[in-house]
Parts: C-alpha cells; sequence; structure tokens
C-alpha cells in the first residue's frame, strides 16, 4: 500500500512540473544591472531584454545598482530568491575579476550563482596616438624595447579591464611600460590624441570614431580571431599567440534555480540572439552575441578568473 502511495505521489509531482514551467513566466522579471545606466552593460541589457521578452513571453524589468565595480548589484541577486524573477547580467568584472582582486566580495561568484547564458563578448582596440612611430603591434613592440620605462600607458582605474588588457601585452610582450590611471578612458582620449600617452586599450564603440576620424590610431582588436565589428583590424594575437581580452556578458540568477526555468531563459537568450535585427543592435554596442549553454558560461567565467588572477598576483595589482 505504501509503495503504491509513493508512486502515485511521484507520478503527481512529475505531472505538475511541465505545467509549472509552461506558467513560468507570469509576472515580470526584474533584470539587476550592476553598472549605471546609460553605459554599455545597461544598454546591452535593455537591447537583450527587449527581445527575450518576446521569446520568453514576459516583460522585463531593468533595475541599475551600481558600486563597487558591480559588486553591490551582484550582491543583491546573489541573496534573492531563486524563482526565476530576478536575474543579473554579470560581466568579467563582477564575475572574474573582482574574485581575483584582493578585496574580498560579498559573495561567491560560483557559490552563490546559476549560470544560465554566456550572451556577449565585447573585445577592445589598442590605439596609439598618430604621432606614434607604431604603425603596427610588431613596430609597437620593437619600440617599447628600444624605450624601457619610458612609454606610458592610459586605463580607466586600478584593477580595470582596460589596465588588465594592457599588463597582459606587457607579460606577454615582455615590455616596460608605465601605469597612469585615470577616472574613466574618455577622460584619457585628449592626452592619448595630443602624444602624452603613448598606449591605450579601449572599448570598440568609443575608440572606433577617433580613428575613423584620423585623430588616434589602432594597431589591433584584442579578440582572439579579427573581429567583424572591426573587420580591417588584425586581432593582437597574430603578433602574440594566444593574447586575448574580452568583456564576458553572462546571465546568472541566484544559486538554486530549477534546471527546468533555466532551460527556458537560456532557451530564449539564445533565440534573441541568434536574432539578425539583435546582431545589427549589438554590433552597434561593439558586442558580439554569443549562444551557450549554462555549463560554457561556467567554464568560461572559471576560465577568464584564472587568467587575470594569474596577472594580478604577478603583477601585484589592486583596486586601489
Amino acid at each position: 500500500m505504501k509503495r503504491r502511495s509513493f508512486a502515485l505521489a511521484a507520478t503527481l509531482l512529475m505531472s505538475t512540473l511541465p505545467a509549472w514551467a509552461q506558467n513560468y513566466p507570469s509576472r515580470p522579471i526584474r533584470l539587476i544591472v550592476p553598472f549605471p545606466a546609460a553605459g554599455a552593460t545597461d544598454l546591452f541589457a535593455r537591447t537583450l531584454t527587449h527581445k527575450m521578452g518576446e521569446k520568453l513571453g514576459a516583460t522585463f524589468v531593468i533595475d541599475n545598482k551600481p558600486g563597487a565595480g558591480g559588486a553591490i548589484g551582484s550582491d543583491a541577486a546573489a541573496k534573492a530568491p531563486a524563482d526565476g524573477y530576478t536575474l543579473l547580467l554579470a560581466t568579467t568584472s563582477t564575475h572574474a575579476i573582482g574574485p581575483a582582486l584582493p578585496n574580498k566580495l560579498p559573495y561567491d561568484t560560483v557559490a552563490d550563482f546559476t549560470p544560465i547564458a554566456h550572451v556577449g563578448n565585447a573585445p577592445s582596440i589598442m590605439l596609439v596616438p598618430t604621432s606614434s612611430p607604431a604603425k603596427t603591434v610588431k613596430e609597437f613592440i620593437d619600440y617599447a624595447k628600444k624605450n624601457p620605462d619610458k612609454l606610458n600607458y592610459a586605463s580607466s582605474g586600478p584593477g580595470t579591464i582596460v589596465q588588465l588588457s594592457a599588463e597582459l601585452f606587457k607579460a606577454q610582450a615582455g615590455v616596460q611600460v608605465t601605469h597612469i590611471p585615470y577616472k574613466g578612458t574618455a577622460l584619457a582620449m585628449p592626452d592619448l590624441m595630443s602624444g602624452k600617452i603613448d598606449l591605450l586599450f579601449d572599448s570598440l564603440p568609443t575608440g572606433l570614431p577617433y580613428v575613423r576620424d584620423g585623430r588616434i590610431r589602432a594597431l589591433g582588436v584584442t579578440s582572439l580571431k579579427r573581429s567583424p565589428l572591426a573587420p580591417d583590424l588584425p586581432a593582437v594575437a597574430d603578433t602574440l599567440p594566444g593574447y586575448e581580452s574580452n568583456t564576458v556578458f553572462g546571465l546568472y540568477g541566484p544559486k538554486g534555480m530549477p534546471p527546468e526555468m533555466v532551460a527556458r531563459i537560456n532557451a530564449a537568450a539564445n533565440a534573441a540572439l541568434a536574432d539578425p535585427d539583435m546582431k545589427d543592435k549589438l554590433s552597434r554596442l561593439g558586442i558580439e552575441p554569443v549562444t551557450s549553454t549554462p555549463a560554457q558560461l561556467a567554464k568560461t567565467m572559471a576560465d577568464d578568473t584564472a587568467k587575470w588572477k594569474k596577472i594580478i598576483v604577478e603583477r601585484k595589482i589592486t583596486s586601489e
């Protein structure tokens, strides 16, 4: 009798799962963006969720929670209920660089989150003044080796992807270039154009207009291969094999989300990113769309964390 009752209960439970999954979502989904409104991550979030909402049959509400390099918003997402109604658009800064820096985060990027989908990559471009004698990546390396500690590079601040891109380049090229931090790459751009700064790794959408206007020179793109966003630029990796620096964007939920729910959100994200209109809109933001499984996102972030931690430890980099 007990066996029959148990079997009946199990059958009833299994029969309710498809209905439960089919009813999700039944109310708006909050997507936490751990950076300010109108920034690149925020614009990506709004573009992505507009199309995802169509695929999922849901309304998304963007909740900007900036501060502490993305840690404030990420912590809020980690502590939310795992019911699928609070998600996070994480980046390399929050889930790869942040955990590798000496400062302690209020969350564990692996244990406290459910990976859902790797949704995009944003490569950078290697920029020099038009007065620089270097017209290629190799020429810049040769120039830097002939002038050790005489050249400098700008960043958007200590511990940022901009600084780490340059430090990774220095480590692989074997050159000595001095770091000069700014409060954002926009503030460094006038000094780059005037020749006070010798090198800057900047995002494609902010750097390319200056290149097209002839005010600065681009030497290469930081994706492993040429980027469809800037097809005329060679990859830095063509000169330094294996060099790669991308800002990775990933959708996460709090830990413990049901697999059926994760699968539905993942499918909606992948379908949205495959849409030709979406690809066109993202290209204007300097973002390459990516489709993936949750496991692929987890591996990508783990690999990125290991890479950046090595540079951070070797170069004694902090966020201050």
